[in-house]
Formats: C-alpha cells, structure tokens, sequence
C-alpha cells in the first residue's frame, strides 16, 4: 500500500474514532458510536498490514491470535461488577507498551529510521523521555487502581507526611532527567527515567481514596492517551498520535468534568492526594445508635401507595447484579400509576458512567435516568427514594462534616424525600470508610439482605 493511501485510510479511521466518541456521549446513539470505534480500529489494522515497511508477519500474526483469544475470554467471562478493574487493568498495558516502544527504539534506532546509536536525534530522544515517563506513570498507577477496586489494597487513602513535597521533588527530577537524555542519549537515563515514573505513579494514585476512584479512571484513561500518542511520535504513526490525542483529552475533559460536579480541584488528581487530605471525623465510625429495620412487604406496601419514587443505584446493586429484577420492579409499580425515575451520581459505581450502563443492559428507559443535577432538587417532593447498594454518594456527612474524606463532594439529597428506603446487607461504611448519617434518620428504613433478592420479595409483594 502507498504511502497516500496508507494516509487516507489512517485518515478516515481517525473520523471513526471521532465519530465513535460523539456516539458514546449518550446512550441512545452508544452502539452507532461503537460500530464506529470497530470499523476505524479494523481499517487502521488493515492498512498498518498492508503497509510495506512491515516485512514479516509471524510475530504479528502470533500476537493477533494471542491477544484475540485472550480478550474474547475475558470479555465471556468478565461480570459487569469487575468492569472497572478491567479498564484499569487495560490502561496499565497501554502505558506497558510505551515503555516497551520507547525501549526498542533506543536500541535499534535505525528500525525506527531515528538515527544510529549514538546520534538519535535531541527531538526524538525528547519524545522517547516523555513517553517512557508517562507509559511507566500510567502502568505502575493502574495497577494501583486495580489493587485498590479489587480489593487486594485498602480503598482507603493511603497518605504519609512529605508526600506531595516527595511527588514534586520527583516530577522535577523527572523533567531534568528527560532533559539531559535529550542531549546525552544515556541508557542509565532513560532507565533511570522509567523507574522514578514508575515510583512516581504508585505514589500518585495510593493517597486516593475509593470514593474518588470514578476519577481516578478517567484520568488514567488521559494518561494512557498521551502515553499511546508518545508511541505514535516515536513510530512516527499519525493515526496513533491523533488516537492517542482523542483518547487523552477526551479523559481530561471528562475528569475536569466530574472534579467540577464533585466539588473537587483536578490539579489533586494530578498531584496525587485527590480524596485524601483530611481523614478523619466519621470515618469508620463504630458508634451504636438506633435505626428503622423493615421488611420486603412494608416497602412494597410504602412504594405501592406512593405518587413517585425515585431510585438510587449503587454499586451493591452491580454486585448483586439486581438490574434485571429492579427493572421489573420499576415496571409493576409503573403500571399501578408510581412515577420512577432513577437518579445517577457521576461517581456511582466504580468508573464514570458504571450505572448507566447496567441501567441500559435491563432496558430502562433513557428518558427515566437523570443526572444529579437534573434530579436533586426533586427529592423535596418525592414520597419514597429507593436507595440499593448506594451510600457515599448519599451520605449527608459531606455537606456537614469538615474533617470528613468526602466533604465537599455533592451528594444526592435523599434524605429530603419522605420516606428513604435503604437495600444493604449490613450497617458497615461504604467505599470511603465513612458511616452514613442517613442510615439512622427518622425517615429512613433499613431493608438488609441481597439487592437482587431483596427486589425480587418486593415485586413478590407488589404482585400479592
């Protein structure tokens, strides 16, 4: 394939990938967005084939086959709850393979038509640095990440005195070291570069608190863009650098949108520390006090004779995978004339837009999901909130308490409805290790057992 056409071809699979992000803003026009983001990703496969400075194809083919059979396994097997882990998991070998390019082309310079040993030219050693520093930072954060959702480290942030002067001390060490690589092309210094980065992206993410993981995400996701369009400079591939461009601001837009909606500064999330400078307060609370424990018949019996009823997901309810049954229940009360709505937080579950998209596995309708700031304010006038496996994003201790983790953060108001009905299994503290204060207010009820179970005793009782 020419070199023209292998430009156009790039050119049209970057459209796609365009295209592919304007659809997966919505959930309406998600799957137009996903046969986009499929058929750019195929094209720009072809034409990397096709291209005639690829000579052999055994290791590529190897690798295809290799990486298919091992994705189409995960994506069988894969259960929506582990979701998050999966995306983070994926980063950490986006910014894996940013080492490993940056690493070859050091070695074999002219493979990448960059020079010979020892005369790489000042440009391409600068983006071989800033690579490298941002493909170590994107995979040793990830892995925390993954540690931290899944449950191998405490969600808890993890903080220690001089951090931040530590992360700034090696970020500038970072710059002076890209810096002289850029002139004396060592390969101490570069591998030098690749373990403070490494060093520098556990130490981001560990003083990140659970709550704060949603953003944690889709910052991880800016990195490995930028980390993927270093790759493209170094291949001096113009569809990886534009892919990579899409991918890294379309992550930083989206974290500067959800710090916005969650009260928070970005430069903490790119500092590290985000959700962990103050701890204490409520946190982890053990205190006794008096709560409402009901039944599945009494909520039955509240939602049947409410007028509206909306619904906090959360993620208990993807652990239960009550999605299904939850839907059902909706639709019973629906047709007994109940207005529900469900009220999504942008942090809710463990990745933007986690809830969303178990919502629209069950088929609920778009039209009855609202965002925080389009659902907040109605609470005031609603008979019951249906809250299953939600509790940060609902507790009243981050407008009230200072020395909370989650203070500031923005909340669904709950507790303004009449009657709070809460699906738990036990009266421990969500994610962030807070107690919630909403669980021992008058208007709340304690339903505790299994989010799935517990919907499907409710629609029993509807039904009856």
């Amino acid at each position: 394939m020419s070199s023209n056409l292998s430009a156009i071809a790039y050119l049209i699979s970057s459209v796609c990938f365009i295209l592919a992000l304007q659809g997966l803003s919505s959930a309406k026009t998600s799957q137009r967005g996903l046969t986009f983001g499929i058929t750019g990703m195929v094209l720009a496969i072809v034409t990397t084939l096709a291209s005639p400075i690829v000579t052999s194809y055994g290791w590529i083919i190897s690798g295809i086959i290799g990486g298919g059979v091992i994705g189409t396994v995960i994506a069988k097997k894969i259960q929506m709850t582990a979701l998050p882990q999966l995306v983070a998991a994926f980063h950490s070998l986006v910014g894996l393979a940013a080492v490993c390019v940056a690493a070859a082309a050091l070695s074999e310079p002219e493979a990448f038509n960059i020079g010979k040993i020892g005369s790489i030219a000042s440009g391409s050693l600068v983006e071989m640095g800033i690579g490298v520093a941002i493909g170590a930072i994107t995979f040793s954060g990830s892995i925390v990440a993954f540690a931290k959702l899944q449950g191998l480290v405490s969600g808890n942030p993890l903080i220690f005195k001089g951090q931040h002067p530590l992360n700034a001390l090696l970020g500038i060490g970072l710059i002076i070291m890209i810096a002289f690589f850029a002139v004396g092309e060592s390969h101490n210094l570069f591998w030098a570069i690749t373990i403070v980065a490494l060093l520098l992206g556990f130490l981001l993410i560990l003083p990140i608190g659970g709550a704060d993981m949603p953003v944690v995400i889709s910052m991880l996701n800016s990195y490995s863009g930028w980390a993927a369009a270093g790759i493209g400079f170094t291949l001096a591939n113009s569809l990886l650098i534009i892919t990579g461009a899409l991918v890294g601001a379309s992550g930083a837009i989206l974290s500067y949108i959800m710090c916005k909606g969650m009260n928070r500064s970005i430069l903490n999330i790119i500092l590290g520390g985000f959700g962990g400078e103050q701890i204490g307060g409520t946190q982890g609370s053990k205190e006794q006090r008096p709560y409402k424990v009901g039944s599945s018949d009494d909520a039955g019996f509240i939602m049947k004779n409410a007028k509206s009823v909306i619904i906090v997901p959360g993620y208990g309810m993807a652990v239960a995978q009550a999605q299904h049954a939850l839907r059902e229940m909706a639709d019973i009360l629906a047709a007994e004339g109940v207005q529900v709505r469900y009220a999504i937080h942008p942090v809710a579950g463990r990745m933007p837009g986690h809830m969303n998209v178990l919502l629209a596995e069950a088929n609920v309708p778009y039209d009855d999901v609202l965002e925080l700031e389009d659902i907040n304010r109605d609470f005031g006038q609603t008979d019951v909130a249906f809250v299953i496996g939600a509790n940060d994003v609902t507790n009243p201790v981050a407008k009230t308490d200072p020395s909370s983790p989650i203070y500031g953060m923005p909340i669904l108001d709950v507790e303004k409805a009449k009657t709070v009905l809460f699906v738990k299994r036990s009266m421990s503290p969500g994610y962030a290790g807070v107690d919630n204060e909403l669980f021992y207010r008058d208007n709340t009820l304690m339903l505790f057992g299994d989010a799935k179970k517990m919907c499907e005793e409710i629609i029993k009782a509807l039904e009856e």
